[in-house]
């Protein structure tokens, strides 16, 4: 649970200011609001009481004035980075203690491959993302639907499996312990990391919105514990993924 609410606490700290490099760096190229509007699509995966705060920070920064927002983004840089960087740590800690590797790496070694697991996911994010939203727009611009019957390839619960799966599956791989773990429980645990975080997404909203009355109890700071109770389901499905690529790589090795 130290991991888990590590790993947590650093993620709520980053992604504001993630919100905003990302709407600014849209607004040098088109309309912010529009960068707005499609990470609105991706907030559909929260809890209802999570996802007003988030939409209600987005419409804030995809109106605020350009320059502002450049400013605004140079500040994001630092605070985002160093919370994202921190972040990482945490989780390749947890995943490290988990595996229980014999030969850690040293601090070095350790800080560049926090920093490297960082990019490589910034980057497969923007990837994946960026071919998501360019197959809603062209299909919407050009009504080019030729796979029409089928809706999934459409759907950001789909390409959100697709990228947690093979995010976890190469974090797994390389990042969890100074040696690769066998691929076929990478992908192992890949595959059930990212199914559990898909579930403890809905299981999370199901609570929030029918089990538990939050808001009475926290009042207007409801919504930040909502958002840090799906974090922590969605982060302890990660470590879930680790333990079981690492049972698999000891039945496989056995």
């Amino acid at each position: 649970m130290l991991y888990v609410g590590g790993v947590s606490f650093f993620i709520l700290l980053a992604v504001f200011p993630g919100l905003v490099i990302m709407v600014g760096l849209y607004g040098l190229m088109s309309d912010p609001s529009e960068a707005a509007q499609q990470a609105e699509v991706l907030a559909r995966l929260m809890p209802s009481g999570a996802r007003l705060m988030f939409e209600a920070e987005l419409a804030r920064i995809a109106h605020a004035p350009l320059r502002v927002l450049s400013t605004q983004s140079g500040i994001a840089l630092v605070i985002g980075g160093y919370a994202s960087h921190r972040g990482f740590k945490a989780l390749l800690a947890g995943l490290s203690f988990i595996h229980d590797d014999e030969t850690p790496r040293g601090f070095l070694g350790f800080n560049l491959l926090a920093l490297g697991v960082l990019i490589a996911a910034i980057g497969l994010m923007s990837f994946l993302s960026g071919v998501f939203f360019y197959l809603r727009l062209i299909s919407a611009a050009f009504d080019f639907t030729p796979l029409a019957g089928v809706p999934w390839l459409f759907s950001e619960w789909t390409w959100v499996s697709l990228g947690l799966t093979l995010a976890l599956s190469l974090i797994y791989r390389f990042a969890m312990s100074s040696q690769p773990v066998a691929w076929r429980a990478s992908l192992l645990g890949g595959a059930a990391a990212s199914l559990l975080c898909l579930v403890m997404s809905w299981a999370s909203a199901i609570y929030v919105d029918q089990v538990a009355e939050l808001g009475a109890t926290y009042g207007s700071v409801a919504a930040v514990v909502v958002f840090l109770i799906w974090l922590s389901w969605t982060v302890n499905a990660v470590f879930f993924g680790g333990a079981l690529a690492t049972e698999v790589e000891l039945a496989l090795e056995a």
